[in-house]
């Protein structure tokens, strides 16, 4: 009974991980997603204090939207990526409105509540951060409106490095496998 009860709690342990990522997805159900060829990385509002963390998220990023046939432009793309996020304990927010990058001008993208689904598209308290925490958000170009929104939180070891770099990618790559929804390319 013993060796039964110990086997039990060890597969519970090796289990845990697995669902330690937190992943909450929106979108705008009235969008296109076959018309966006093109991105845009806005700018920081704030330098990161994880450089080299931030380079990394970027270029996994990347990867996994070059991978679904988006390019990144430096300028001017389609949609406009809005990145929001904090490792660590503390108090942190979720990016917020306004977006307004030096091409665009305008109002802040607005979400239109009608036609919106899952996660919360606008700025938000996110409470106690014992993780590493991303949230993208993409907005249209063009109609100044957040078409699609993910956060995915994990859990990290600040002291292993190469393993929270791992689980970082992974993370993204589970959000982004949501981008663009399922059923959301007309045409």
């Amino acid at each position: 009974m013993k060796t039964v009860l110990t086997a039990w709690v060890c597969a519970v342990v090796v289990c845990v991980p697995a669902f330690s990522q937190k992943i909450k997805v929106g979108y705008d159900k009235s969008a296109d997603f076959s018309n966006y060829k093109t991105y845009t990385w806005t700018d920081p509002t704030m330098p990161p204090l994880r450089p080299n963390l931030y380079h990394a998220v970027v270029q996994s990023v990347d990867i996994d939207l070059d991978s679904k046939g988006l390019k990144r432009v430096d300028k001017g793309g389609d949609l406009t990526l809005v990145p929001a996020g904090g490792v660590e304990f503390g108090i942190a927010t979720s990016a917020t409105t306004p977006v307004v990058s030096s091409d665009a001008g305008g109002p802040p993208p607005t979400i239109d509540s009608t036609m919106w689904t899952g996660a919360e598209g606008g700025g938000q308290l996110m409470g106690a951060v014992p993780e590493g925490t991303l949230q993208l958000q993409f907005v249209d170009h063009k109609a100044n409106r957040v078409v699609w929104s993910g956060t995915v939180s994990e859990k990290l070891d600040i002291e292993k490095k190469q393993k929270s770099l791992e689980l970082i990618n992974k993370a993204i790559i589970k959000l982004l496998k949501q981008f663009p929804p399922k059923g959301s390319i007309k045409g």
